[in-house]
């Protein structure tokens, strides 16, 4: 495997592995119309140039050469990195590719000067038990109000680093 930083022009790719896995991953978690709401509104291209330019770095990982996934991430605080999407395609997923992003995520964070990694995941996704066998632990619960009368029910995880 391997990783490289995503740029604006990567967009259309980080979309069309976004639209691969988002479906799959949250149909049994969120309404189709939550979903569609969800998927507008953070991954248009709109909306992921301006993560973008919000300093929200970007990483693409490749297996034989094939995109299979990406992650995004930023400080949020003095030594504290926050993972705010990860995401790997279906047929991959079960293969270590996860652990291996992050894993090479937590090095590049530590040589910054990383001392924790912070994520919210979905209360009932399965990707909780995930994050908790590589060293997360939740925090603390927090429901955030996305518009259009939906919320994001997520547990706030965290490893240090």
């Amino acid at each position: 495997m391997t990783i490289r930083k995503a740029s604006v022009d990567d967009i259309p790719l980080i979309r069309d592995l976004t639209f691969k896995v988002w479906p799959q991953t949250y149909s049994t978690i969120l309404s189709k119309e939550q979903i569609d709401y969800m998927l507008n509104m953070m991954y248009s291209e709109t909306s992921l140039k301006q993560q973008m330019e919000k300093a929200h770095e970007f990483i693409l990982v490749y297996y034989d050469n094939e995109p299979v996934g990406f992650a995004s991430f930023s400080l949020i605080a003095p030594q504290v990195y926050k993972l705010h999407k990860i995401y790997v395609l279906p047929s991959q997923q079960g293969k270590g590719t996860g652990k291996y992003m992050i894993g090479e995520l937590i090095k590049t964070m530590k040589t910054n000067g990383g001392t924790a990694l912070q994520l919210n995941v979905n209360r009932n996704n399965k990707a909780k038990t995930f994050y908790e066998k590589i060293g997360f632990a939740i925090i603390k619960e927090e429901d955030i109000d996305i518009g259009n009368g939906y919320l994001m029910n997520d547990y706030i995880m965290e490893r240090k680093l």
